[in-house]
């Protein structure tokens, strides 16, 4: 019979456990043998003291074989991208249908908004008709017949994870390297992929605000999927500000597709070819991540991306017409507030978490589980660092359908903007590439 307490004693005396007690741990806390109280222990003791790395490997393992597993045919190597969360974080959506486009399988597994995140999963839904709940055998038909698919995580998939998750979200055990990396890791392999490519975030918008934490976490993530036999590369990336122009889900799916039709913000535009590169270099497609990009922006100015975007709807269930007139189906609510600024000057930070929670509380999070997503609540990003501007000019619009929650927003993006007379140091996106 497997000693829960001589477990946790182990982790708390800084001593190592072995594969077989890890296993078990994991077993017995999804039946519930082993009770909450005792996985909250064990998760403070691991915050605390850390994981070796055969532990961290035995543990991602033992989640990730906790359920089921999406399976495709032999000789269909698909390919997942991860995003450790940000503010306008809007890439999955270009990436999933531009990098299928080049002849790589991409299986996204995606989810809703977090805290002052958004979600792809809530972004797709504001096409209307468009479906995310899809069963495993489905996920994996779409992704033969047309090369890509996008749903929502399935509870069937790494179980054991999404109750280790929620204990760490109500035990002040979230921030812990090798917790986040395994949670991440485990859903990557029951997601069926073959390898994987990671965008780690840090930033005032991300769950790393130092880029010495994003490094750490984005070496554990490529040190873990490929030890465990998924190649995998990542890349640290600044959430210091908002990406792109738009935060909210409609207009995200709206900016995604002026990207996809070879318009778009810079930003948005820049980083969606580095990931992709990396995406179809880790699908064997490309020699190197550089002439994967050069794929991927050939599949920009031909049209290939957005094709296969509007092959993606058709197969999910959305509006086909979106393509054509998005303007028609992707819309903001009414403006409530604009931010100005109070003095002249240039751009020198963002308060991007700030701006996220400000969505959130107009409509376009969730305050609590059951609370329904306003599509149409978003915030309109109109200058960024380095940018100068003067006194009375218009920084960021709110806009929203309630106008009820309209003033529980605002007081989160009065002070987002700091102005000073200098020129600042404009952050460089993409910091570090780390891999292969």
């Amino acid at each position: 019979m497997f000693d829960v307490l001589r477990f946790i004693e182990t982790k708390r005396d800084r001593r190592k456990h072995d594969k077989g007690d890890i296993e078990a741990f994991v077993t017995d806390a999804l039946t519930g043998q082993v009770r909450e109280y005792h996985v909250a222990a064990w998760l403070m003791a691991v915050y605390l003291n850390g994981m070796e790395e055969d532990e961290l490997l035995s543990f991602t393992s033992a989640l990730a074989e906790s359920g089921k597993r999406v399976s495709f045919p032999k000789g269909l190597n698909c390919i997942d991208k991860h995003s450790t969360g940000g503010v306008g974080d809007k890439t999955s959506m270009v990436l999933v249908p531009l990098v299928a486009s080049c002849g790589v399988p991409v299986a996204k597994l995606s989810g809703r908004g977090l805290g002052f995140t958004g979600g792809t999963v809530d972004k797709l839904e504001s096409i209307p008709g468009f479906r995310v709940d899809m069963s495993l055998a489905d996920f994996s038909d779409q992704v033969e017949r047309i090369g890509c698919a996008i749903a929502g995580h399935s509870h069937d998939l790494a179980p054991a994870e999404a109750l280790f998750y929620e204990l760490r979200d109500v035990t002040s055990t979230v921030q812990s390297v090798p917790l986040i990396c395994s949670s991440i890791v485990s859903k990557k392999i029951a997601g069926g992929a073959s390898g994987f490519v990671f965008d780690v975030k840090y930033g005032s918008g991300a769950l790393m605000e130092s880029i010495q934490d994003a490094e750490v976490l984005a070496k554990s993530l490529v040190d873990v999927s490929d030890k465990l036999g998924f190649p995998s590369s990542a890349l640290i990336t600044s959430m210091e500000q908002p990406l792109g122009r738009w935060v909210g889900n409609s207009m995200e799916v709206f900016e995604s597709m002026e990207v996809l039709r070879g318009g778009g913000p810079e930003d948005t535009v820049d980083l969606c070819l580095d990931l992709a590169g990396e995406m179809i270099f880790q699908g064997g497609r490309s020699d190197s991540p550089d002439s994967g990009r050069a794929m991927a922006r050939n599949a920009l100015d031909s049209g290939a991306g957005l094709r296969k975007f509007a092959d993606l709807v058709k197969e999910q269930g959305g509006t086909e017409e979106v393509i054509s007139h998005p303007e028609r189906y992707l819309k903001h609510g009414p403006m409530v507030h604009e931010v100005k600024a109070e003095m002249p000057g240039f751009i020198h930070s963002v308060d991007t978490k700030s701006v996220g929670e400000a969505v959130r509380r107009i409509g376009g999070g969730r305050m609590n589980r059951e609370d329904q997503v306003d599509p149409g609540a978003a915030i309109e990003i109109m200058a960024g660092i380095g940018d100068s501007v003067t006194v009375g000019q218009p920084l960021m619009r709110l806009y929203c359908n309630d106008r009820s929650l309209a003033d529980s927003g605002v007081p989160y993006v009065t002070e987002a903007f700091s102005i000073r007379e200098e020129l600042p140091e404009v952050p460089k996106l993409v910091q570090e590439r780390i891999g292969r």
